[in-house]
């Protein structure tokens, strides 16, 4: 990678903050577009994509037409097939007959990506983002200032904690946190995972299977009615298109509002193959403990009320909401899997007047992903399930977004974006 010396009086296009895998894949459809000229920002040494949970086989969920560029150019030299043949895996990964890549592999890929890129700057930390002269001024840690015409936002989501747990004492983690500390973890005498989805799943998985292992007693509890699986049909993932995001943005606040939370199945529910792996696991684990049965819990429908840490242990407070029953759970470890919610980042203060924001207080995004005043000068990646549903964090519709925005800062279509792909009417 050559990165070009900055300019000081220099005005780019656009100045991307945050480099997860949906900026990153703005910076690789825009590297070769001359009229364009972008630079993209982010405060982490080097690209990291979910390392707390590299698990041993863990994949991702959707497949690997899903990667930074291929739905808006399969062509682009930036694909994740381009990157098989770069590393001489294409034809293992063609006999492996599997379309979901390594979680480890997608991070690795991601790497790759980076490094061929002109535009992105590592270890730059955003500071103030103001507006002057018409033009958006990031400044940063360093000292640098970046001029740019547009902004896009890529800070991504962060992991969420509950407010009762953010002062808590001990030395429990997010699943974010889960590979660097598994050791430490597995040196306790009891472990509670808190929550749902793959995540969680993947989590307990791994800690059953080392049960016997390291003799500690293993639970698992969720709010949710049960351990549900990722819906994952192909009506179902039609949802995932521009036919339903017109759809969506058409009905009314509240009504987005109360879908966000009923669709979270759609895309953090667990994968079927493990939900049935664990029952597999439990069932085998019961057969070979004889008449000691395994040390573990399983419970759903249960809300963690209260947590309070002394004498090396944690006791966990739920409520077993279909009884109306309170219990408790004393835990030596403890598992948030409790995932990730966005944040608007702190250097964006000074542009609050110039940001529009919904009822609920969050941003009001665009059909083309602006949130600012004018419509088409701040653009934001991932943030946007209450106004774009269930397309928001899906990896295969970051490049249809990033056509689009591309289309809004240079006033015609580069890359074709599709208007309708379903087979199914979603309004009346």
């Amino acid at each position: 990678m050559t990165v070009r010396p900055e300019a000081p009086n220099k005005t780019y296009d656009l100045v991307g903050i945050g480099l997860g895998p949906f900026n990153l894949g703005l910076a690789c459809l825009t590297e070769p577009i001359a009229e364009l000229d972008g630079v993209f920002l982010d405060s982490k040494p080097d690209f990291e994509w979910h390392a707390g949970m590299f698990l041993d086989g863990a994949h991702l969920q959707t497949p690997f037409m899903s990667d930074l560029v291929t739905m808006a150019d399969p062509t682009s030299p930036y694909s994740f097939l381009n990157y098989l043949k770069e590393k001489r895996r294409l034809y293992s990964f063609y006999i492996r007959e599997n379309f979901y890549p390594l979680r480890v592999e997608y991070d690795d890929y991601c790497r790759w990506a980076a490094g061929k890129l002109s535009s992105v700057r590592f270890g730059t930390t955003v500071t103030e983002v103001t507006y002057e002269d018409d033009l958006y001024v990031v400044r940063t840690e360093a000292g640098d200032t970046f001029r740019a015409r547009h902004l896009v936002l890529g800070t991504g989501t962060v992991p969420f904690v509950p407010d009762f747990c953010r002062d808590l004492s001990g030395d429990f983690i997010h699943t974010a946190q889960y590979l660097p500390r598994k050791a430490e973890l597995q040196a306790k005498k009891s472990l509670t995972i808190v929550g749902s989805g793959q995540s969680a799943a993947e989590i307990y998985y791994e800690l059953l299977c080392e049960i016997d292992v390291h003799n500690y007693e293993l639970n698992w509890v969720t709010r949710s009615p049960r351990f549900y699986p990722l819906e994952y049909t192909k009506l179902t993932l039609e949802m995932t298109s521009p036919d339903y995001i017109d759809y969506f943005r058409a009905l009314p606040e509240e009504t987005r509002y109360r879908l966000e939370k009923q669709q979270k199945g759609l895309f953090k529910g667990i994968n079927s193959n493990l939900i049935d792996s664990i029952f597999d696991l439990l069932y085998q684990k019961n057969v070979e403990s004889g008449d000691r049965p395994v040390r573990t819990r399983l419970l759903a429908n249960s809300s963690l009320t209260t947590a309070v840490h002394a004498d090396g242990a944690y006791t966990l407070g739920f409520h077993q909401d279909e009884q109306g029953k309170d219990f408790e759970i004393r835990t030596e470890g403890l598992v948030l899997a409790t995932g990730y919610h966005y944040e608007p980042p702190a250097f964006l203060a000074p542009l609050h007047d110039r940001l529009r924001f919904d009822g609920h207080g969050r941003f009001d995004v665009a059909r083309n992903y602006a949130i600012d005043v004018t419509g088409r000068g701040v653009f934001l990646q991932n943030a946007g399930l209450h106004t774009h549903s269930v397309t928001s964090p899906d990896l295969g519709m970051g490049p249809y977004r990033n056509s689009h925005i591309i289309r809004e800062l240079l006033g015609t279509e580069y890359y074709p974006v599709e208007k309708t792909i379903a087979f199914q009417e979603f309004a009346v």
